[in-house]
């Protein structure tokens, strides 16, 4: 992509409209200083002294958080938090976002706030260490009336925004916002206006309404009932298949080899992944080429430039650690115009 090219797409970022509707987190990361271990008297357990509690949105915020630092003018979060104090946090985390509208985003002391708690040990002049999780998550069905809520808001922004992303980031099916009734109500609602509509599932897209796919190569193959697909022609066929199926894009990426996509009629495009340089930490890098991916499209970029700017915005991220990092549009044009 050249200069030009680049700075027209980007120009387009602050009149753009985006919802991202999916399961909103809270990432609380607590800093360890293992200069100030103790033991504890009570039980000779080890005990780590947290010096430093942040705390960020995660999962679709991850997402909401790369699109806010590209500039996107408005952004419509709808999903929902406990009525609890990782609620309130994860609250104060959105609404601390540039261009964030609240309207849609629901507490609700029917569920508890989807939660990553991260210990990191945290040493002067080393990447930060992080130690096993502590999650917490809702293991019983989203209750109907909190449903019902998610998809009358679906039904009130469709109409007047650019682009929707769907990120279903739960282990267990319908204990989140995404059920088959939202994608259902959607898909309808999409029909009529045509907008990128940007699916993305951690437990796969099998199921999913016609949406622009992204996934990795893993989800691809599950998803065709394929094997391992390790050859990038293989790649490149199963993306090109479903794509034609769907008549919707389809992008696929494949970490250090970079990234596949092919649009409605079958062609198909590659990207390579820029270069690493020392340590990383790729949490976050898939969300940060999905909102890259989705600002993109809505600003009319075809399926080459998109995957050139959410490769960009990849490898910016990875290389922040200790963090689930976003990159800007300053970034994106040192990574993505370096050769002009």
């Amino acid at each position: 992509m050249n200069a030009p090219r680049f700075h027209k797409l980007t120009a387009r970022y602050a009149g753009l409209r985006i919802a991202v509707v999916g399961d909103f987190c809270l990432d609380r990361y607590l800093e360890i200083d293992p200069a100030k271990a103790e033991t504890s008297i009570e039980t000779g357990l080890p005990v780590h002294n947290v010096v430093r509690v942040r705390s960020q949105a995660g999962a679709a915020g991850t997402i909401l958080a790369n699109l806010a630092a590209l500039g996107i003018g408005t952004l419509h979060p709808v999903g929902f938090c406990g009525d609890d104090g990782e609620g309130m946090e994860l609250q104060r985390a959105l609404s601390r976002l540039p261009g964030v509208r609240l309207k849609h985003f629901i507490a609700t002391p029917e569920r508890r706030t989807f939660t990553y708690c991260k210990p990191l040990i945290v040493t002067p002049d080393q990447p930060p260490q992080e130690l096993s999780r502590l999650d917490s998550k809702n293991w019983t069905p989203t209750p109907a009336g909190v449903e019902a809520r998610l998809i009358q808001a679906v039904k009130e922004l469709v109409p007047v925004v650019d682009a929707v992303i769907v990120m279903d980031q739960v282990d267990l099916a319908r204990t989140g916002v995404v059920s088959a009734v939202l994608l259902e109500a959607l898909s309808s609602l999409t029909e009529t206006k045509r907008i990128p509509v940007i699916a993305d599932c951690r437990r796969g897209l099998a199921g999913y309404p016609p949406f622009v796919f992204k996934m990795n190569a893993a989800e691809l193959a599950a998803l065709g009932g394929a094997g391992e697909m390790a050859d990038s022609t293989d790649i490149e066929k199963g993306a090109s298949d479903l794509a034609r199926r769907n008549g919707q894009s389809v992008f696929v990426t494949m970490a250090e080899r970079g990234m596949i996509g092919a649009v409605a009629e079958g062609a198909v495009e590659r990207v390579a992944a820029h270069p690493v340089n020392g340590p990383i930490d790729i949490v976050g890098a898939g969300d940060a080429v999905t909102a890259n991916l989705a600002a993109g499209l809505a600003a009319g970029a075809s399926i080459g430039e998109a995957m050139e700017l959410a490769m960009a915005a990849a490898s910016i991220v990875i290389h922040q650690l200790g963090t689930t990092g976003t990159s800007t549009v300053a970034q994106l044009a040192e990574r993505c115009l370096a050769k002009d």
